[in-house]
């Protein structure tokens, strides 16, 4: 039975001692863990952090487990959305984002390759971030001490200012920008009828670069925005463009406009690999697989005071995002995109489970390059899909040496399709676990597994 936000809510405190401090000891739906590297260093990025509250607690890697199955309440029957296409893997139409599986309004655009922006997460000050709602792919990751950081990726559209825009600069305001080899951003008028359109509006808060932005960069044949990067991590990232903030006293200064953006994809094009990468790999249908079970909620605990709700609307046909106050009120507020107001939705949350390595409490590198198929959540529709995730090489890496995005598959290896839109990866530890649960009313354990509710915990754990 689906249980109402305001419950939820006000037992987050007792929930929130129950799973960090008393370990809850949930095992249904366990992911069997990878081998994870657990050499501490004394090594530590001169990186900003929020205050330590945040920190995960120290937990140990539980015992592996095959997810149990439910077998009551199964997800509605799929229906196919009038209006949508299935395309992909393969062979996409001119004007279709092959990572969006919709069609563009300039085809244009997808000769430029991918811009991958580092967008702040905390301090919650950063929030709400701006163009976000235009990114096709987000990758939240843990960059530690319990806090979370996005890698936004823009391709086949820019965002737009509305008359709705809240907070942020525009671009005559953004900071410098600076190539990995020493250039400026182009000179010259170059940005184009779409470009300029959007000229005005800008993405952000920009923050330092981390270690696994290079596999996901790599994956994308895309290039980096960032604000600088910790020289040990520097070295480890390619194509990278700086971004600094216009305020020293401001963390969130730092901000990107569209034209900027544009001019520097332009830049990036030629020769780059250009008109050759290839991204195409995904599968998108109005259709859902078949077999899922419902999820009305995707609860993503990374740590106390990081927490996102994705709550699924029929009417909106996807999940809303929402965060959990850090003030220690533990009430969670819609996100939205500064630039519009709108809240941030989207029609497929896949979380992924990752091998991490903690090279130090702020500086943990994830593995996500040229890896079999592993274990990862779909939600889609109001339901969730046990697949699996790849970036396995295969023909067409050893024949080009480019690499092509993340892919998802059944357990049979075949493409599991996507719903027609945009997508976000939360990713986290193959120490993690997930169930299906309900409330209860015991006081130590107020949340316990249970099955057809709809209410999905996935909790993150790692070494610190």
């Amino acid at each position: 039975m689906k249980k109402k936000t305001s419950l939820l809510i006000s037992l987050m405190v007792i929930l929130t001692l129950a799973l960090s401090a008393c370990n809850y000891p949930l095992q249904t739906g366990m992911i069997a863990s990878g081998s994870t590297a657990e050499t501490e260093t004394e090594a530590k990025p001169a990186e900003d952090h929020t205050p330590d509250e945040t920190k995960t607690p120290t937990e140990t890697e539980p015992a592996a487990a095959e997810p149990t199955k439910a077998t009551e309440s199964p997800a509605p029957e799929p229906t196919a959305e009038p209006g949508l296409l299935t395309v992909g893997p393969t062979d996409f139409p001119e004007n279709i984002n092959p990572l969006t599986g919709l069609p563009v309004a300039a085809p244009s655009l997808l000769a430029l390759p991918p811009a991958l922006i580092s967008v702040s997460n905390f301090p919650a000050s950063a929030r709400p971030q701006a163009g976000l709602n235009t990114s096709p792919f987000v990758f939240e990751m843990t960059i530690g001490e319990g806090m979370t950081r996005f890698l936004a990726l823009f391709y086949g559209a820019y965002p737009q200012t509305v008359s709705g825009q809240t907070e942020g600069q525009t671009s005559g305001s953004t900071g410098g920008a600076t190539n990995s080899d020493g250039s400026g951003s182009p000179s010259g008028e170059t940005t184009s009828d779409v470009a300029g359109a959007a000229g005005s509006a800008s993405i952000g808060p920009i923050r330092s670069g981390r270690l696994p932005y290079e596999d996901i960069r790599s994956l994308f044949s895309g290039f980096l925005v960032m604000a600088s990067a910790y020289s040990g991590v520097a070295q480890n990232l390619n194509q990278t463009t700086s971004i600094y903030g216009s305020d020293s006293d401001d963390i969130n200064s730092a901000m990107i406009g569209v034209s900027q953006l544009y001019d520097i994809a332009l830049s990036r094009a030629e020769g780059y690999p250009g008109s050759n990468f290839d991204l195409t790999g995904l599968k998108f249908s109005p259709t859902p697989p078949e077999g899922g079970l419902p999820a009305d909620v995707a609860w993503v605990f990374y740590s106390n005071l990081n927490q996102i709700q994705w709550r699924y609307t029929a009417e909106r046909g996807g999940y809303i995002r929402y965060d959990i106050q850090t003030d220690g009120s533990n009430e969670f507020v819609m996100a939205t995109d500064r630039l519009t107001g709108d809240p941030i939705l989207r029609e497929n949350v896949i979380v992924i489970f990752a091998t991490h390595n903690y090279l130090a409490p702020t500086l943990i590198d994830i593995n996500l390059t040229n890896i079999p198929p592993m274990k990862a959540l779909l939600f889609r529709d109001g339901a969730v899909h046990e697949i699996f995730w790849t970036t396995r090489f295969g023909d067409y890496e050893k024949e080009t040496g480019l690499t092509r995005p993340i892919r998802f598959v059944d357990a049979n290896g075949d493409p599991v399709a996507l719903k027609n839109g945009q997508t976000w990866v939360e990713i986290v530890s193959t120490a993690s676990f997930y169930v299906e649960s309900e409330i209860s009313d015991h006081p130590f354990f107020p949340i316990k597994e249970a099955e057809g509710t709809g209410l999905w915990l996935v909790r993150y754990k790692g070494k610190y």
